[in-house]
């Protein structure tokens, strides 16, 4: 391991963020993640946010959908996801976490870590849901896009497909986005052969996985499509939407990829970031078993630190790539956009 540069993008004002109570996207969440970076020495580069424009929300979000969770005071979007009156400033905040890590990374051309709170990869255009009220990952690549940059490259690895995420881009071919994730569960979106829409064909790739796929599906997904596409894009900057709600240990979805099955998905995108100049992002999203959440996270911190975490949560449960006819699949359709 080597020790690259990467600052942590934190605000205690995202521990104020509470659904309800025992809702599975709790403070507790970030409190891990926090505890077990200052655990392992990692708690030294870390940056605060402090302006927060509201204009940035409006590069992905239509004004009537951000008035509305400005102004509704107590109120529920969907059955899982509330809005209290300090909801829009804290995620608000989160956005701007989002635009400063990013922003940060191009500057410095280093990696960098948004432990964005709420989280925002399925906020829509106009809607929210899924625990998420603003697009954080689809607003810091607008805000890219917006300031000098021709091409993102947007990988979601949460178990969780990303609708929100999609939605926005699916027409577009400055931003490839890339998801893999468990098919079957909430949200019900990211269908193998959807591909985007419009100029936007082609750019996107969903790889939904049944249950119990984990390590071995990953490797193949990645060496099959993940990696070779985003080669072939050539992206300015890699945007990660860091879930580990795909983990064995996690209680709200079901498949297997154990601590050194996601921490092997973050070396190769770092590697690959190589490729344009280290500017990669990590944004959090999901993962509700906070022990495995914590540790991935303090893990690969460490991992561009050149900082070995231990790590416990290592069973292989897919050793026999149970995803592999839907790795295949999606290169099938992939191989008409791109050489594989």
């Amino acid at each position: 391991m080597v020790d690259i540069p990467v600052t942590v993008f934190f605000n205690e004002e995202f521990y104020a963020h509470e659904q309800a109570p025992f809702h599975p996207e709790s403070p507790e969440r970030l409190r891990g993640i926090v505890q077990n970076l200052k655990t392992n020495g990692l708690w030294d580069e870390v940056q605060s946010s402090t302006g927060k424009d509201a204009d940035h929300l409006r590069l992905v979000h239509d004004n009537d959908y951000v008035e509305f969770i400005r102004s509704c005071g107590e109120c529920s979007i969907t059955m899982d996801t509330s809005v209290h009156r300090e909801t829009y400033d804290i995620a608000l905040l989160s956005a701007q976490c989002a635009i400063d890590a990013v922003r940060h990374s191009k500057e410095e051309r280093a990696p960098s870590f948004a432990l964005t709170r709420p989280p925002g990869h399925h906020a829509g255009p106009d809607y929210g849901m899924g625990f998420c009220y603003f697009n954080n990952i689809s607003i810091a690549a607008a805000y890219l896009l917006e300031n000098g940059d021709g091409r993102i490259a947007i990988v979601d690895p949460d178990v969780h497909h990303g609708n929100g995420t999609e939605h926005i881009f699916r027409d577009r071919s400055d931003v490839l986005y890339i998801s893999t994730h468990q098919g079957g569960i909430f949200p019900g979106t990211g269908n193998v052969d959807f591909v985007g829409s419009g100029e936007g064909e082609g750019y996107t790739l969903n790889l939904p996985f049944a249950s119990g796929c984990g390590d071995s599906t990953y490797n193949l997904a990645y060496a099959k499509v993940v990696m070779p596409v985003l080669k072939q894009f050539r992206p300015d900057a890699i945007l990660v939407s860091f879930g580990t709600d795909g983990h064995y240990r996690d209680p709200l979805a079901s498949l297997s990829l154990s601590s050194e099955g996601h921490l092997l998905l973050v070396r190769k995108l770092l590697e690959l970031s190589e490729s344009c100049g280290g500017r990669i992002t990590f944004m959090l999203e999901g993962g509700y078993d906070i022990p495995s959440l914590s540790e991935v996270a303090a893990a690969t911190v460490g991992l561009f630190r050149g900082v070995e975490v231990p790590l416990r949560f290592t069973e292989v449960v897919d050793n026999s790539c149970l995803g592999r006819s839907v790795v295949e699949h999606c290169a099938k359709n992939a191989s008409e956009y791109w050489d594989l």
